[in-house]
């Protein structure tokens, strides 16, 4: 009989934190229980009609319907050099700064491929998402974990990285607004990111994916934006959170030429590109949005008052997050990530992410996602509060 043994990478990893919590809340829900899900960052509005509309017109063209282009078709790539010039004031040369990706997770996993070799070091924040880690892994290359502390904001603190870490250091993963925290970054803090990446020859990957959920007329600043930037990095980014597409799986990479085309050469070689038909309702979410994005930020920021006027009045400490639809909570005293959310899901039916599972220095929080109605976010909010903790 045949023996099949995993990579060595595979064994690497730990069970995939989102599967693993799927697993739990099937078998509460075997029970009986009405589980509140706010657990998994996936919105629960429908894509607009507009784009749905764009999509069967398009669905229905023979031309879409033959290979796409590896690096995405020129007129989405126009259309994302548009939306960062529009909105960010960015500047982008489309054909050779802007890549289309499958899902931003998707060029986030293979962006190691193109630039990693076996014993370089990527440095990775840590609560993170735990792909970058992941994509590290999968390279054959040595993730350096940057705890990110309430202490310091919930940036790293670049100056605390040994002198022998960084000399095999080529590159970094960010990601602001953050996803787990719920925490943003300032210009002056990514100026700082770029002389670091030039000192230390490391290329920048920001993850820009929370962009445009954004509370109280806050713009969470882009990596692209800052002097000196488009040298040593590239910034990703997804209509999946900002349109309700997470489902559709498209997005893209922008920035440093060289950077982009290294990603787009590992592209060529394992996808074969997005479906055209779906690349053309992108472009209709990119277009004249502007109302779009009022009436979904309105939306988010009656849910963040709800749940955090609530957690408050539960005694459980958070920051109103200025971005992201995440809330990022410390647990109560008497209980660690893993045991409270526990308790969340078996006593109460409340489906929360334990911060641990995004790396050690979130242990001691949990994380909640604003992916379910006002009613229902007070729903649980009562729940706790009759069962208690």
């Amino acid at each position: 009989m045949l023996k099949i043994e995993k990579a060595e990478r595979l064994k690497q990893l730990p069970p995939y934190l989102f599967a693993e919590l799927d697993r739990k809340k099937d078998a509460v829900r075997a029970k009986g229980v009405d589980v509140i899900d706010i657990g998994v960052g996936d919105p629960d509005q429908p894509t607009p009609d507009h784009i749905i509309d764009s999509l069967c017109k398009a669905a229905r063209e023979p031309r879409f319907h033959r290979y796409p282009s590896y690096s995405g078709m020129n007129d989405f790539r126009k259309a994302v050099a548009v939306w960062y010039q529009k909105r960010l004031g960015v500047t982008l040369e489309p054909l050779k700064e802007v890549v289309s990706l499958i899902g931003s997770k998707e060029g986030i996993a293979h962006i190691p491929l193109a630039f990693i070799n076996p014993g370089d070091v990527v440095l990775v924040p840590s609560p993170a998402y735990p792909v970058y880690k992941t994509a590290t892994i999968f390279a054959d290359g040595i993730p350096y974990e940057m705890p990110l502390l309430k202490e310091n904001g919930f940036l790293p603190d670049l100056d605390i990285i040994p002198a022998e870490t960084l000399k095999k250091a080529k590159m970094i993963f960010l990601n602001y607004p953050n996803n787990p925290t719920a925490a943003t970054a300032t210009p002056e803090f990514f100026a700082k990111v770029v002389a670091f990446a030039n000192q230390h020859n490391i290329m920048v990957c920001h993850d820009y994916a929370y962009s445009e959920m954004a509370y109280d007329g806050y713009q969470p600043p882009s990596f692209l934006a800052t002097p000196g930037a488009m040298e040593v990095g590239i910034e990703f980014h997804s209509l999946s959170k900002t349109y309700n597409m997470t489902g559709w799986r498209i997005g893209w990479a922008a920035g440093n030429r060289e950077i982009v085309a290294g990603l787009g050469q590992i592209k060529s070689n394992i996808d074969s590109g997005i479906f055209e038909a779906i690349q053309i309702a992108g472009i209709e979410a990119m277009r004249d949005d502007d109302a779009w994005l009022a009436k979904m930020r309105a939306l988010y920021t009656e849910r963040r008052n709800v749940l955090v006027a609530g957690l408050d009045k539960l005694g459980l400490k958070t920051i109103a997050p200025k971005a992201t639809f995440y809330v990022w909570v410390e647990v109560p005293k008497g209980y660690d990530s893993a045991g409270f959310v526990s308790h969340l899901l078996e006593k109460c039916g409340i489906c929360v992410t334990p911060g641990n599972g995004f790396g050690g220095p979130g242990e001691g929080y949990f994380r909640m996602a604003l992916t379910v109605g006002k009613e229902r976010l007070q729903e649980a909010l009562d729940r706790i509060a009759k069962i208690g903790f």
